[in-house]
Formats: C-alpha cells, structure tokens, sequence
C-alpha cells in the first residue's frame, strides 16, 4: 500500500478533522484503539499525527487490513448511523487509489477490489454501442429460475425486432432490465443499500420491492455496474417502457420506430455485459 494512503488512515486514526472522521482520539484513545485489536503500541507523547502515521508505516497484511476494519465497524460507533456512514465515505475516499473498497455485510466490514474511476468529464465514458452477445446467466448465480426467463426473453425480445413488433419488444426489454437490475440488487443488498442515490423513506432505505426502475438504474451506475453512457439510454428507455400502458402511450403521443427499437436493444445488451463484467471481476 502506498505511504500517501497509510499516512491518510494514519490521521483518519486521530480523527482532526470533524467533517471527515467520526471519532477523535487523545493520547490515551490512541493507545487503547492499537491494543483492542492486538497491535502492541503505546503513544510516547509525541506528535499524535505523526506517531500514528509512523505506527501504520510499519504495518501490512492482516494488521493493516485489522486497523481499516476496525475503523469502518458499526461495532466501533455503537451502531450510531451517521458516524458509520461518514465511517464508509472517508474510508473509501482513501482506498479508492488502492483499487479497494468497503462494505458492510450484515454488521461486518469487508474489503472488497473495485477499480477506482477518475474520468472527471463524462465525455470519456461515452462509447459506440455495438450488439452484443447476451452474457452467461446460468454463471451469475441469480435466484433460481430467474437466467431460464431471462434468457428466454432475450430470444423473444430479438423475434419482436425481426417482425418489427416494436412496442412489444421495448416493453420487454424494460421488464428484462428491472428484473435483472433487482436480481442483481438481491445478490448484493449491503453494497446497493449504501448507495447515496438509494430510495429513502424516513431516513431508511426502501424495501427493494419499493424500488422504481429510475432508482435502479441510478444506483447501478453509483456503484459502477453500468457506465455513464448506458445510464443515460437506460432512462430514456425505462420512458418507452411505461407505454406498456395505452392510455400512457396516448398521453405521451410516441410509439418507437424500428430504429428507436434497435438502439434500445443495444442499451439492454450494453447493461447486462456491463454487469456480467463487473460480477465477474468482482464475485471471487
């Protein structure tokens, strides 16, 4: 691990600044913080920023891993919600060069591999979609029976465009995408629940089931499931999908062409290999 983030977890120990670090410790705080997860320090003293840094130089492996654990557990904050949020935000903040991440499983943190992404102008994420091959389903490990319809479907969505069934094909392909955004979501409550964009109610995270297609779709793209380009053509197409209702399709005066239909097939087939992907370098 590079000296820049040890130094960064190093202060996140001390805890100096307010707005980025839930708890600050003294002299005595410090000493006990090492001790209670079985690393022999005791503060001299000194500066406690640069003695905390320098303790943290000298660690790797399982006892670097034991302090970042420690510091993001809501065991440490006793459950108080705030302080662990902020717990998660700074952390990852300082992780994110690392190609690292934390998540919360139940009440345990776990460090996770997820590549960090700093294309600041969204004009660098944006690529040409091509068809592509619908992923490996039966690989992803999705509630059972849920690949056997998807798959399906995808033959059936293709069949539509052939007989230019046009309104047909892009009610299914929404229906596809919300069911293989909330089976996804499923797999991995803690991560998608942590999301900022994540539906609330009374300061809670909705039930999935309360979940909009436009929740999903934006909480994919936080989490880095889905690219900014298909994010964007993933709303425009959850539009198409609500036509599923005549008297909305009456409403908004539209019923897709052939090419309208074409270029939604692409943004379906750009979510599910964009996921495919992210599942498969990260589900290990």
């Amino acid at each position: 691990m590079d000296s820049t983030t040890k130094n960064k977890i190093g202060e996140f120990i001390c805890g100096d600044e307010k707005k980025k670090y839930p708890i600050y410790r003294s002299s005595f705080f410090l000493t006990r913080f090492f001790q209670e997860i079985g690393i022999n320090a005791t503060h001299d003293g000194s500066s406690r920023n640069k003695w905390a840094q320098e303790i943290i130089s000298n660690l790797n492996g399982t006892d670097l891993q034991k302090v970042i654990l420690r510091l993001v557990s809501p065991k440490l904050y006793g459950g108080d919600r705030e302080q662990i949020k902020l717990a998660l935000i700074t952390m990852n903040e300082i992780l994110a060069v690392e190609s690292l991440k934390v998540i919360i499983e139940n009440i345990e943190p776990k460090l996770i591999k997820q590549a960090p992404n700093y294309n600041f102008s969204e004009k660098t994420e944006e690529r040409e979609l091509k068809p592509l091959p619908p992923p490996n389903f039966d690989k992803l490990n999705l509630e059972f029976g849920l690949a056997e319809i998807l798959q399906k479907r995808w033959i059936e969505v293709e069949s539509c465009i052939k007989v230019n069934a046009t309104v047909s094909a892009v009610i299914m392909m929404g229906s596809m995408l919300e069911g293989f955004l909330l089976g996804i979501m499923q797999k991995k409550p803690q991560l998608v629940n942590q999301a900022k964009s994540a539906p609330r109610k009374d300061e809670k995270v909705k039930n999935f089931s309360e979940w909009s297609l436009n929740d999903m779709i934006d909480v994919a793209h936080e989490i880095g499931w889905i690219q900014l380009d298909v994010k964007k053509f993933s709303h425009a197409l959850k539009d198409f999908r609500n036509i599923i209702h005549p008297y909305q399709q009456l409403v908004l005066k539209t019923n897709p062409d052939i090419d309208t239909c074409k270029i939604s097939w692409l943004v379906v087939q750009a979510t599910f290999n964009d996921i495919a992907d992210w599942l498969n370098k990260n589900d290990k």
